[in-house]
């Protein structure tokens, strides 16, 4: 939006001393490792065994053998949780959500082995998020990366 006396945008407003962009990013990636965590944790409350087996067996008949699968399955939930509960305070956060984007790969995978497009559809939903995420990382100002880097590289922003 343009203010009509310049025609010029508006300068980014600010929200407890956050401009928008570093209000926006945090707002995401609070969420997102919200939601991740989430997966992990229910499914370790459930149980990394039961969830295991009703993988392999939303696996039978497809292309990826059991032998493949039970493993990355009783992976999954301690990664889900690892991934998740980093991002929610914004630790490590670039490694973080480039694992979390090759953990989407693997998923985004074996659901398109199984043919199952909505859920594929949603999980391409959450590969764009860590897409953005990853893109924007500059905004992250509001996390526990930021406490642990020096005044002077907290200030800047670095093109990589």
């Amino acid at each position: 939006m343009r203010t009509p006396s310049t025609g010029t945008p508006p300068e980014s407003g600010h929200l407890f001393g956050l401009t928008d962009g570093e209000a926006g990013y945090a707002l995401l990636r609070v969420t997102l490792g919200l939601n991740i965590l989430l997966h992990g944790v229910l499914r370790l409350v459930g149980g990394p065994g039961a969830f295991a087996d009703s993988l392999v067996k939303a696996f039978t008949g497809s292309l990826m053998p059991s032998a493949l699968v039970r493993p990355f399955a009783l992976v999954l939930p301690f990664a889900e949780t690892l991934v998740g509960a980093l991002l929610l305070v914004g630790l490590l956060t670039r490694p973080v959500l480039a694992a979390g984007g090759l953990l989407m790969m693997a998923l985004v995978f074996g659901t398109a082995l199984r043919g199952e497009w909505e859920t594929l559809s949603v999980q391409m939903l959450y590969v764009g998020f860590y897409a953005a995420l990853l893109g924007t990382a500059r905004f992250n100002r509001l996390s526990l990366d930021r406490l642990r880097l020096p005044v002077t590289a907290a200030t800047s922003h670095p093109a990589s």
